[in-house]
């Protein structure tokens, strides 16, 4: 069997440089027999650091990498010469990449952007040279400070796709299909369950020379929140995605049981991907006529916007791209987007995280996460600023 080549997860031990020590030394010269302390200081170590590459899609690159080191600093030297700087180590990584400790879970970090930089692990700070230490009552210090020890750590990094629209569907919902249909990308596509192994991504063309990403996501089934078919290894592309559509072929039995089933499905993987913007699709409707149409919108759910398209036919692609574009950029999907898009993924870890923070600190008061649609305009003056840089 052929090795995939998307890699959403892995697993890699960092470890930073080691803080050169500071010089001891005495300065001596013939015309100066009293010269005094000239130790240099020691060189900062290599930091470890993340950094969002838009060339990378995957962590591919990184799967074989278990080990990153940077390099120690330079010890100081006479004359006061300061040691030579650790070399940092980047590690690039595609954007949408989250990163946790490996032995406690805890987040640590969310790289979103291109060119967008993260010191996972700091270097550790070169030791003071003698030459620091000289005062009026010890003029000639006999000591100099060691560095800082190296930091190391064992970190998950897990992608997330970054897409305007996720498709969501059962095996052979014709998700693939219509990604092919409607984009340049070309997904593997067959007549059996489980053909899509791995996401998918494309760029729709819209009018006016606009454009949206669209993802591919495997198929969802029934259980699969509990480790069934894929199981959660897929699920979580779906939070990144500002709307999803739901794909239904016009063949199924049920088309609202089925549907109700994958939203069960999304909400026992993470109950607030309820909050963002659906659209439901339903496919193969070359196989349905205008009668059967009218027939089955009578039973399709009243919550969210309904098309029927056929990607084989290009029947109702027009009309779903003009649906998702108004979605996407309606102002109820731009406040969700701003409101929800740091609960999904830093809120069920760092709430944890936050509440230990105070409790260690010697504070009593509980953590709790608020909506902004539960604020209204006044109530915001209340809240107090926080600040997340030293998280």
């Amino acid at each position: 069997m052929a090795e995939s080549n998307f890699v959403d997860y892995v697993k890699i031990c960092c470890r930073s440089g080691k803080g050169g020590r500071g010089s001891m030394h005495m300065h001596r010269a013939k015309y100066m027999p009293n010269g005094g302390p000239d130790g240099g200081d020691g060189g900062r170590g290599g930091h470890i650091i993340l950094r969002g590459n838009h060339n990378y899609w995957t962590l591919l690159h990184l799967r074989f990498q278990r080990h990153v080191f940077a390099g120690h600093g330079g010890n100081g030297g006479k004359s006061k010469s300061t040691g030579a700087q650790g070399e940092d180590k980047y590690i690039d990584v595609p954007c949408g990449t989250v990163v946790y400790d490996a032995e406690t879970g805890e987040y640590i970090c969310d790289v979103r952007d291109d060119g967008q930089q993260v010191v996972l692990l700091k270097g550790g700070r070169g030791g003071l040279g003698n030459w620091n230490f000289r005062t009026a009552t010890n003029q000639a210090p006999r000591f100099a400070q060691p560095g800082e020890p190296m930091q190391e750590r064992t970190v998950i990094m897990e992608l997330k796709l970054l897409a305007d629209v996720g498709l969501v569907g059962f095996p052979n919902a014709g998700k693939s299909t219509l990604l092919s249909a409607v984009s340049s990308a070309r997904p593997k596509i067959a007549g059996y369950p489980f053909t899509t192994m791995e996401p998918s991504l494309g760029i729709v063309a819209y009018r006016d020379n606009q454009s949206f990403v669209m993802a591919d996501i495997p198929g969802i089934i029934e259980g699969a929140s509990e480790g069934k078919g894929l199981g959660l290894r897929f699920l979580r592309h779906i939070e990144r995605n500002s709307l999803l559509l739901f794909m239904v072929p016009g063949d199924t039995d049920d088309i609202k049981k089925e549907y109700e089933i994958l939203l069960n499905e999304l909400t026992q993987f993470n109950p607030q991907l309820l909050d963002k913007q659906r659209v439901l699709a339903v496919t193969k409707c070359d196989l349905l006529d205008d009668e059967l149409q009218e027939m089955l919108k009578a039973d399709l759910p009243t919550d969210l916007p309904v098309v029927f398209i056929s990607a084989v036919a290009g029947t109702g692609l027009d009309e779903l791209k003009d649906l998702l574009w108004q979605a996407m950029n309606s102002e109820s999907n731009k406040l969700k987007a701003i409101t929800h898009e740091e609960s999904i993924v830093h809120g069920n870890k760092d709430l944890s995280y936050l509440q230990r923070e105070l409790e260690d600190e010697g504070e009593d008061e509980e953590i709790v996460w608020v909506d902004a649609e539960d604020i209204d305009e006044d109530g915001l003056e209340d809240l107090e600023e926080v600040e997340y840089e030293d998280l």
